[in-house]
């Protein structure tokens, strides 16, 4: 990684400000945090400006509050879980800029530990204005930047700040970087690319930057009706894009000019009726019945898949392969989760709603690496330039 890390400086007795990813799941009834993943990947870049006697002053975004305070978006319930973790008091500021925050800097040792408030309850943040910029870079000497998830963001707490403080890369986020960039420059082959989700077009610029470098390509979820469609398959009342017919089309031509693989659905699971209470069955894609929808793969794709992935030493996965959060349409999903953790292949999840299946089955461990950004590692692995990466120094 050619920008510089929290290892490149100084922090000893400085008043370091770290942007986290913080966005976790509360219950709203009980103020319960129901996944800490995104807490314990930041342990690592905390941990380290602790230990080298910084002064932590962390500040994440939870939710999506409008520019103003929402007490079910506040962060003050990962303070208790973030000190258990940290085995250390934690403390809590109700505003990320201002007195109140200014006050709790202050008071801050060498090794001790702040959070601010939500950074979205001020409407700035998301505008990339530059007081609340200058505001927030007040509170600190050096910025770390650990959100790998935001880091696609043009926000105040993640390029503002920069404009104003030195600016370098948390652990978490030199570790996704140095992860899915080795995917585009040195992945070992063979090497497959499971792709799933609603739409093609979420995918289309991932896909064009990964086809000269994937020996194999899989397609289900949703975006498979879109290429089943453009090949020539009927799919039914199945939800397609029909201004991504020729993108798909285009897609299938170019594969199999690149010499690579494209597998899509040979059977799937089709229902008339997308909820818990729909019955379904299983048929080849040829015969889907005009009057039913695709709602996951078929058991026969997922041993399909499953042979191909297992010829494998590297494989990307983003999306799911079916309405996954229905339980009867969640096994294709499901299998190709479990097959993926029984690999000796390098195993990578593109974050989202991937990374929170492999999370909620307990697979995680057994996967290479999880991504924490689902937009963010689409948006890296689509070639795209990314605001928070760019404006931080170069090694």
């Amino acid at each position: 990684m050619d920008k510089k890390t929290v290892r490149d400086i100084d922090v000893n007795g400085k008043r370091v400000l770290i942007r986290v990813d913080f966005n976790v799941p509360i219950d709203e009834k009980t103020g319960r945090i129901m996944d800490d993943s995104r807490i314990q990947a930041s342990l690592p870049t905390i941990q380290y400006l602790v230990n080298h006697h910084a002064r932590v002053v962390i500040c994440s975004h939870l939710g999506r509050p409008k520019g103003k305070p929402e007490s079910k978006y506040s962060l003050k319930p990962v303070v208790s879980r973030l000190s258990g973790m940290l085995g250390k008091p934690v403390d809590f500021a109700g505003d990320c800029i201002g007195e109140e925050a200014e006050k709790a800097v202050a008071r801050l040792g060498n090794g001790d530990v702040l959070l601010l408030e939500n950074v979205r309850f001020h409407a700035e943040e998301e505008t990339d204005d530059p007081v609340f910029a200058r505001a927030l870079a007040k509170l600190a000497d050096v910025y770390v930047d650990d959100a790998f998830g935001t880091a696609h963001r043009n926000h105040v707490s993640i390029v503002g700040v920069t404009r104003y403080l030195p600016a370098v890369a948390g652990l978490l986020l030199e570790k996704e970087l140095s992860t899915l960039g080795g995917l585009l420059k040195r992945p070992q082959h063979p090497f497959a690319s499971l792709l799933g989700g609603a739409k093609v077009s979420d995918k289309v610029a991932l896909m064009e930057n990964m086809l000269s470098k994937v020996d194999c390509l899989m397609i289900g979820g949703g975006m498979a009706a879109t290429f089943l469609k453009a090949g020539g398959h009927e799919i039914g009342q199945s939800m397609y894009e029909a201004d991504r017919l020729e993108v798909a089309a285009s897609m299938i031509k170019r594969v199999t000019g690149n010499r690579v693989r494209l597998l899509l659905p040979v059977d799937v699971v089709v229902t008339d009726d997308v909820s818990e209470k729909g019955s379904y069955q299983v048929c080849l894609v040829e015969e889907i019945p005009t009057h039913s929808k695709i709602a996951d793969i078929g058991p026969q794709t997922v041993q399909l898949f499953g042979t191909e992935l297992a010829k494998c030493k590297t494989i990307f996965w983003n999306g799911p392969m079916g309405v996954y959060e229905i339980p009867q349409f969640a096994e294709g999903t499901e299998a190709m989760a479990n097959l993926l953790a029984g690999l000796k292949a390098a195993t990578i999840i593109g974050g989202g709603s991937t990374a929170e299946l492999v999370i909620n089955m307990g697979l995680a461990g057994k996967m290479t690496f999880v991504s924490t950004g689902g937009g963010a590692s689409m948006s890296f692995l689509s070639g795209e330039k990314m605001p928070g990466v760019e404006a931080l120094l170069d090694k």
